[in-house]
Formats: structure tokens, C-alpha cells, sequence
């Protein structure tokens, strides 16, 4: 249905070009022998008496967010590649949140992200924004000439513009308003759907370069303090969700993402598996073994990887706008149904 509904949603400017239609496989494309396959007209076999498990004995989704909700306030960040699911999955938490009463600040530093899109509507204690690199460096800009510019001779202001062209303008931008959102956390939920992994470990860089040199100056006043990178590393203050799907590549960039912030101080929370076929519990006898191939890499998650993780199954519809995001988060059994035959 979902893919139906995307294929109707095609522009008309779009239809008239060549389109090829590769069915879908009953296994994961990994290795050389699957990828062989890809191109094939030929139909995959599929073994129709494929053993699913009825039910994981793991946490739901609204469980999870009972937790997150138990604390009141604090920064509440989903990582993890491209693609996996991460807007979806932060807007769920986060209305579920505002719906509780809770104050929330939805926000995203993924260019690419559909925060507004997603939601499709409004919900009283939700703020939604966006991190916009490109408006954040023109306002950084503009500050620093406003304040510097004073007193300085035409040769002077050039060589200010010039600086302010560099790539690590940007840079100080984007970590000013990550700065300015973490702040807001000490109040309210922040939820924020970060950009895929390498941007996020760019962004993580420049908190810690940050830290030294904070702590250097702030030390010298005996003065209490907390950098950015102080409040990523406390798990009072800051929960870190890993959103994957049960397939060999997501899961494998999720563990070296979270490997990569054990080595920065910071602890994931939770993993999230999205769009999981076995938890949508299929008849199909295709979709069936689709969901076998998943479990080893859901048992790598649960065995190998994560502290606590909640399993999202795939949705007959998109979960685009507020009531469906609700019952996705708050476990209604309404979209949490599923699949087709």
C-alpha cells in the first residue's frame, strides 16, 4: 500500500522518463551472490513455511518514552544514517511528550530532514524548528561585524569579511545554535533529529574542541560551569537513541556510531529497530522470510549492542501527521496492525 501510494504520488513531470522496477527480494543484498541477483527477472524462491517468532519480549516504543517522560525535561537525540527512519521516529517521541503535557522543542540539524512534513499539524506544548547552516552562518556573520567592524579602516573590514568566508565560520555557527538548543533542556524536552552520522560526528568534533578551552577559562573563575559536550556526557541530561533497521549495514553504522561516541564519554540510551517486518507479523510467505533474515540482526542488537532497544514494525501507511505519530509512540493497536497479507 505504502509503495502503491508513492508510485500514484509520482510528479507528471516525472512519468514520462525511463523506470525500471526491481521486485522486491526475500532476503538482505549482501554479498556477492545476493547482489548477483539483484538485476534478475527470474522470481527468488521462497520458502513458504518460514518460522516467525509471535512476539519479541522486548520493550514497546511508549515504554521507552514512559522513561524518557519520567525525567520532566532534558535533550533527547536520534542518530544513526541516513534513511533509517530518524524524523519519524523524533517526532514520535515528541508529540507523545507534548500530548503527556510536557514543554518540547522539536528540532533538526539534518538539511534534508521534513520535521513540518512528518507532523503535518500542530499540538499544544510542541515547538517545531530547524538548525539552518546557512542562516545560522549569515546571523553568526552579521554579529561579528556588527560588534567588530566599529573603528576599523576599509582595509581592516576586508580582511574581517574575509576571515568570515572561511569553512570554519559555518562551523562556529552551527555549534552556537547546538549550543543555544542544548541550553534549552535544563527547562523543557529537547528532541532533535540530527543529520546523518558523519555531519553529527562533525558536530560532536567541534563540542569537544570546544570543552578544553571553556573549561580553561571558566576554571580560572571558580565559577560552576557546563559545556555542551559536559551535558552530552551526563545520562541525567541527555538520552541518545541509535535508530537502525534490522539489516546488515544499518546496524553495523550504528555500532561504530556508538563506538564512536563511547570514545567521546557519551552512552547511547536506547536503540530503536524502525520498519521492522517481523514485529508487523506477516502472512505473506515472502514477507515471511524477509522477517527471518532480520533476526539475527536483531539479535546482534539486543545481544551484542544495546542496553535497552524498542522494535518499530513496518506500518501499512506511512506514519505522516500528528494521530498517527501518537499511536505509533503510544502503542495503538490501530497502526501497530500492520501489514497486508
Amino acid at each position: 500500500m505504502r509503495e502503491q501510494a508513492a508510485l500514484a504520488a509520482i510528479p507528471e513531470s516525472l512519468r514520462t522518463l525511463p523506470r525500471d522496477e526491481i521486485a522486491l527480494k526475500p532476503y538482505n543484498l549482501v554479498g556477492v551472490r545476493a547482489l548477483r541477483q539483484l538485476m534478475t527477472t527470474a522470481a527468488s524462491p521462497v520458502t513458504a513455511n518460514v518460522e516467525v517468532p509471535a512476539a519479541f519480549d522486548t520493550p514497546s516504543l511508549s515504554e521507552l518514552v514512559d522513561q524518557i517522560a519520567a525525567d520532566g525535561h532534558g535533550l533527547v537525540m536520534l542518530m544513526g544514517k541516513g534513511g533509517v527512519g530518524k524524523t519519524t521516529q523524533a517526532a514520535a517521541v515528541a508529540a507523545e511528550l507534548a500530548r503527556r503535557g510536557l514543554p518540547v522543542h522539536l528540532t533538526t540539524s539534518d538539511p534534508a530532514a521534513h520535521l513540518t512534513e512528518t507532523l503535518c499539524g500542530t499540538l499544544d506544548n510542541l515547538a517545531v524548528s530547524r538548525i539552518d547552516p546557512r542562516a545560522e552562518t549569515e546571523r553568526y556573520r552579521q554579529h561579528v561585524m556588527d560588534t567588530k567592524e566599529t573603528g576599523l579602516d576599509a582595509q581592516g573590514r576586508a580582511m574581517l569579511e574575509e576571515d568570515l568566508r572561511s569553512p570554519c565560520t559555518g562551523e562556529i555557527a552551527v555549534f552556537q545554535a547546538f549550543s543555544r538548543v542544548i541550553r534549552e533542556a535544563g527547562r523543557k524536552f529537547v528532541v532533535m533529529d540530527t543529520a546523518p552520522t558523519g555531519h553529527t560526528l562533525l558536530l560532536l568534533d567541534a563540542t569537544g574542541a570546544y570543552h578544553p578551552e571553556m573549561t580553561r577559562q571558566m576554571g580560572k573563575s571558580g565559577m560552576h560551569f557546563t559545556t555542551p559536550m559536559m551535558q552530552l556526557q551526563d545520562p541525567k541530561r541527555t538520552k541518545v537513541l541509535l535508530v537502525t533497521l534490522a539489516e546488515t549495514t544499518p546496524v553495523l553504522e550504528a555500532a561504530n556510531l556508538q563506538s564512536d561516541l563511547r570514545r567521546a564519554g557519551i552512552e547511547p540510551w536506547a536503540w530503536f529497530i524502525n520498519n521492522s517486518v517481523a514485529a508487523a507479523h506477516p502472512r505473506s510467505p515472502l514477507l515471511r522470510q524477509r522477517a527471518a533474515h532480520e533476526r539475527r540482526e536483531i539479535d546482534a542488537v539486543a545481544f551484542g549492542h544495546a542496553r535497552r532497544f524498542a522494535i518499530v514494525p513496518l506500518l501499512r501507511e506511512e506514519p505522516v501527521g500528528v494521530e498517527r505519530l501518537l499511536e505509533l509512540a503510544g502503542g495503538g493497536e490501530r497502526v501497530a496492525a500492520s501489514l497486508p497479507n
